[in-house]
């Protein structure tokens, strides 16, 4: 298929190269241009907008930092809509608000143009090995048009529902693995204070009732105090920020979510919002007394 990819991030690269991999056609574009170059020199095209990478592709992807970013290259000067066919279909795979893809999906369908949105899950791993798991929303003849360019990226696609579904889906992600990541950042702490050793700590309780991803992933981070990314903690606050706002239209109260958002708060407020989710365990050690 004939596959424009803008946004290639720590995230986007990677999902964009494995597209390529798969035999698809890609043209690329991207706000900072030297991040087009390793897709260049494996064969993708590059664009100068948004809207010249859309001029002849029949998907779409965008991949992108917040919701703003999202309806700039979608809606903007020089976006998508000026550029891509009738009966193209966008795929956003970004984590951005439910409400704003309902809007831009409106406004592109009001020129023919289709869209689901697809965000992932899988950190940065995901998407090197091609691995994400992938939450869709729209309509399920777009879904099923995507599909093959979606399975270049991940190996776990589920279409959750109508338009905006996705976003809410991985709102659900994310406050779910909020929780899990303070609550192995407490275990570590604790296992720390007593003077354990941790390593056997967590090859004891990973195959138990405690087991999960980051125990399994994270956990020696935590143990070091060492963050190398995988995803990055004001990304990941900017998702609990929709989740938030989510639920609070909904009526429905999200206590842990709300205290995991003001944990990091304050470890971006001192510095480390570059560092992957796993350093909210420097909040924990820090008033732990740990070193």
């Amino acid at each position: 298929m004939r596959v424009a990819f803008i946004g290639l991030g720590t995230m986007g690269e990677p999902m964009a190269l494995n597209i390529l991999k798969a035999g698809h056609e890609i043209v690329v574009n991207n706000r900072t241009k030297n991040k087009e170059e390793l897709l260049a020199a494996h064969g993708a095209k590059r664009a100068i907008t948004p809207q010249e990478a859309a001029r002849e592709a029949e998907v779409i992807i965008t991949c992108l930092s917040d919701t703003p970013d999202v309806e700039q290259v979608v809606l903007g000067d020089n976006g998508i809509i000026y550029g891509a066919q009738v009966g193209s279909v966008v795929v956003d795979m970004s984590t951005i608000s439910p409400e704003a893809t309902c809007r831009m999906a409106d406004a592109l369908s009001k020129k023919g143009i289709k869209m689901v949105d697809a965000p992932v899950s899988g950190g940065s791993e995901g998407a090197m090995h091609g691995t994400l798991a992938i939450m869709v929303g729209g309509d399920s003849l777009d879904v099923a048009k995507v599909l093959p360019v979606l399975k270049a990226m991940g190996t776990t696609i589920t279409h959750v529902g109508p338009i905006g579904a996705g976003q809410i889906t991985k709102s659900i992600n994310q406050i779910i693995i909020a929780g899990v990541y303070v609550g192995v950042a407490e275990g570590m702490a604790l296992g720390l204070k007593a003077g354990l050793d941790m390593e056997k700590v967590v090859q004891a309780i990973s195959q138990g009732a405690a087991g999960s991803w980051v125990l399994s992933n994270r956990a020696m981070n935590m143990i070091n105090n060492t963050y190398p990314l995988g995803f990055r903690v004001r990304l990941h606050q900017k998702d609990l920020g929709i989740a938030l706002e989510t639920a609070r239209k909904l009526g429905v109260t999200l206590p842990v979510a709300a205290v995991v958002d003001q944990i990091e708060t304050a470890v971006i407020a001192n510095g480390y919002g570059d560092e992957d989710v796993s350093a909210v365990a420097r909040s924990i050690r820090e008033q732990s007394g740990i070193r």
